[in-house]
């Protein structure tokens, strides 16, 4: 286990630095272009050799070999594949949606792109504010990843295609168990 980040003063950092959890930091501008960063993100990664990535609050998009070499989740404050991206609460307001939500996926190397583990919906409130939607969003988004990556380890998982299922007996080739 250890928890890793792209720049430094990351309260993940500091709670898991307190909790003895071991911590990296790998900075973009620390190397030539995005392909040795990701190249030095995914071997720091490999450090570890994690199961499962938890991508929480990681607000970079990660490319091969990371996309390639560990399983990855990701979660997106929205119900994608509607409104990804960086903003995909204003999106959402902007589209005039009256219930939106969050997503947890398997990321892969797109934006938003994965195949879906999980979703919930948020209502959108009159009067409400990109600030306040979110806000709302964000309690969700945690208590649904939180519920999520504890059935992944327990249960293992299975993909098919973009379909993933989550529970299987286990005796399917493609399923994993951590």
């Amino acid at each position: 286990m250890a928890v890793g980040a792209d720049r430094h003063g990351i309260e993940g950092l500091a709670r898991a630095e307190r909790a003895g959890v071991p911590t990296f930091v790998e900075r973009l501008p620390e190397h030539e272009d995005r392909a040795a960063w990701d190249r030095a993100v995914a071997a720091r990664i490999a450090e570890h050799q994690p199961d499962l990535v938890i991508l929480a609050g990681f607000m970079k998009i990660l490319g091969e070999p990371s996309t390639t070499s560990f399983t990855m989740v990701n979660t997106h404050p929205a119900l994608l594949p509607s409104f990804p991206g960086a903003h995909g609460v204003r999106d959402a307001l902007a589209h005039g949606v009256r219930v939106t939500g969050c997503t947890v996926i398997l990321a892969d190397a797109g934006v938003d792109s994965g195949p879906i583990v999980a979703q919930e919906a948020v209502p959108v409130l009159d009067g409400d504010t990109e600030e306040t939607l979110h806000e709302r969003i964000k309690v969700v988004e945690r208590r649904l990843l939180v519920e999520t990556v504890g059935r992944l380890a327990r249960e293992g998982w299975t993909v098919t295609g973009r379909t993933v299922r989550l529970g299987r007996s286990g005796d399917e080739p493609d399923c994993r168990k951590i």
